[in-house]
């Protein structure tokens, strides 16, 4: 699905709120695609953020899907909305296996008050790419 986005500087916007979260830079994630209701967020599996079988933490799944669905639904916020999770379920269904996490948020439902989001998560070892996650929730605007 195709959405327009409300201002027409989301792009700046949203890279901007996502530079100022020292969570993601100590993850050393970063934005590698945005669209109106898409944003994907990479994140490197470093040895920092592993539990004991060496996989990535569920923690790092769970911090990259939320955030990916959660400027996926900034794209689509007014100029001074900023964004906040009402809710968010993940099912994890793969061991986060590889050297780098893909997550893929997507708006579901834009909504005035409430915007529905998902997002996908996916492991990449070596030239394999694994689902592992998915993410569903809401987000709110906030100023």
């Amino acid at each position: 699905m195709q959405f327009k986005p409300r201002f027409a500087g989301y792009d700046a916007k949203t890279r901007n709120s996502f530079a100022q979260q020292a969570m993601m830079k100590t993850f050393g994630a970063e934005i590698v695609d945005l669209k109106p209701g898409h944003c994907v967020i990479t994140a490197p599996i470093k040895p920092g953020v592993t539990q004991q079988h060496g996989f990535a933490h569920a923690a790092l799944t769970f911090a990259i899907g939320d955030t990916a669905a959660g400027y996926a639904a900034l794209s689509m916020m007014d100029e001074k909305a900023e964004v906040l999770t009402v809710e968010m379920k993940i099912n994890l269904y793969a061991p986060a296996k590889g050297d780098l996490l893909i997550a893929t948020g997507k708006v579901v439902k834009p909504g005035r008050r409430l915007i529905i989001v998902s997002a996908e998560v996916a492991a990449r070892n070596n030239d394999q790419t694994r689902p592992i996650a998915v993410l569903q929730g809401t987000m709110i605007p906030v100023e």
